[in-house]
């Protein structure tokens, strides 16, 4: 049943070992349900409580089909960037409602299905060049490990140097530092549930730190009726709505493309030709989670990065997914509890599967410079411009001029060059 279920093989995969993982990981990225509601509830009619609910919703939904349809081990939840670009572009810059936003959001998602079910998306993946996809596995743990120690206060914005090292010596910061401590040490001593446990002995230790704030433990989950199935369909056909479904469309699909690819690399879920079993289906999943999410009233729902830390414990099935949602539906309910953990105490976890992310970069052959310097690009530019999508696109228009202009044209397919093509369009005119 297991099997059928979320291809959970016996003598192969262990129960205990996915339910951990899965609990890793909503750790790890369950931060998105205090912050989508703080972000959206600065929009008029946008209830912080509804926002909750259909926050937790929407990676539910998400979460259930990649573990029943994708069977892999990846939690989907509304994505960080996107929801900024939802409110703070669409709606606040551009003066858009936020059911113009909605409206964006459910289209994208339908471009998606459409786009899956064609296989346009798996032939984009297969389209990057294999020390391309190693590099976007070391950028991805680049990132996940800056936004760690962004959470936990480590490292802070500095206007004259854009980033600097926090005050480590209190607060946020050495909450965050004793954290790592404590889970590497787990970690390097092979404790079973090392990440998970490290999170929770944070938590208890930032109790009289004063950082772990005690929030409650029950409370009912408000209805989403203020922002259920709120589309403005009278803006389908403006240039606006086209800019910003196309927006959505190329951060969705680049952010996921780049999580899968850099996750699944590092976790050895590859075949012999390099590529990922199950592609269509994870993306599937992925579309799915977005239209619905957009029903819902919340922002493009995307696989997380943060799944790399369930994944580095072990989890390998759709069981792992499951476990995520429901985490996520039992946080409808015990909300207060799930959100007393500071991001301190999680941020440990993530600067620790950063480092395990790295791995994949030692296959890179440095010594092609036509292959190494895109590579670097790629790595480089995840973490500094605080995107994947942006690393894998600039990374992919060098590797392509640089071997055009070398004239190494047998390195490069008719897809390459569409691809390119179209990413140098988009920084021009969007």
């Amino acid at each position: 049943m297991l099997n059928k279920l979320f291809g959970f093989v016996k003598g192969e995969h262990k129960a205990r070992t996915e339910i951990v993982a899965g609990i890793t990981t909503f750790l790890t990225m369950s931060y998105i349900l205090a912050v989508n509601p703080a972000m959206f509830s600065q929009l008029d009619g946008m209830p912080a409580g509804a926002v909750f609910t259909a926050t937790a919703l929407a990676a539910i939904v998400g979460c259930l089909m990649m573990a029943f349809w994708g069977k892999l081990p990846f939690g989907l939840a509304p994505g960080m960037g996107l929801n900024a670009f939802f409110v703070y572009t669409v709606c606040m810059a551009m003066g858009y409602s936020w059911q113009f936003a909605l409206t964006a959001v459910f289209i994208e998602g339908l471009i998606f299905i459409l786009l899956t079910i064609t296989n346009v998306r798996e032939a984009i993946v297969n389209a990057i060049p294999i020390n391309l996809r190693y590099a976007i596995g070391g950028g991805i743990g680049l990132f996940i490990a800056f936004i760690g120690v962004q959470n936990a206060g480590i490292i802070v914005n500095n206007d004259a140097t854009l980033v600097a090292l926090g005050d480590i010596t209190s607060g946020s910061a050495l909450l965050g530092l004793i954290g790592l401590l404590i889970t590497g040490l787990l970690y390097v001593k092979n404790v079973r549930g090392a990440m998970l446990i490290g999170i929770l002995l944070t938590t208890i230790i930032g109790i009289p730190m004063g950082i772990t704030e005690y929030r409650g433990v029950v409370s009912m989950p408000e209805s989403i009726e203020p922002i259920f199935c709120q589309f403005q369909w009278s803006e389908i056909w403006s240039l606006d709505m086209l800019v910003v479904v196309f927006t959505f469309l190329f951060i969705d699909m680049f952010d996921t493309v780049g999580t899968l690819i850099g996750v699944c690399t590092r976790a050895g879920m590859v075949n012999k030709e390099g590529k990922i079993e199950r592609l269509n289906q994870a993306f599937m999943a992925d579309a799915i989670a977005t239209t619905a999410g957009a029903v819902l009233g919340t922002s493009t729902t995307t696989t997380y990065v943060e799944s790399a830390a369930g994944v580095a414990h072990g989890g390998r099935t759709g069981m792992t997914a499951f476990t995520i949602a429901c985490c996520f539906a039992v946080t409808l309910f015990f909300s207060p509890l799930f959100l007393s953990i500071p991001s301190a105490a999680t941020a440990p976890v993530l600067i620790i599967v950063g480092l395990l992310m790295l791995e994949p970069i030692c296959k890179i052959d440095f010594s092609d410079y036509t292959e190494s310097i895109p590579a670097f690009l790629c790595i480089l530019l995840m973490p500094l411009a605080y995107s994947i999508s942006d690393g894998i696109l600039i990374g992919l228009i060098a590797y392509v001029l640089l071997n055009l202009l070398c004239g190494k044209f047998k390195k490069l397919t008719p897809a390459m060059y569409i691809l390119a093509i179209l990413f140098i369009l988009k920084y021009i005119f969007i």
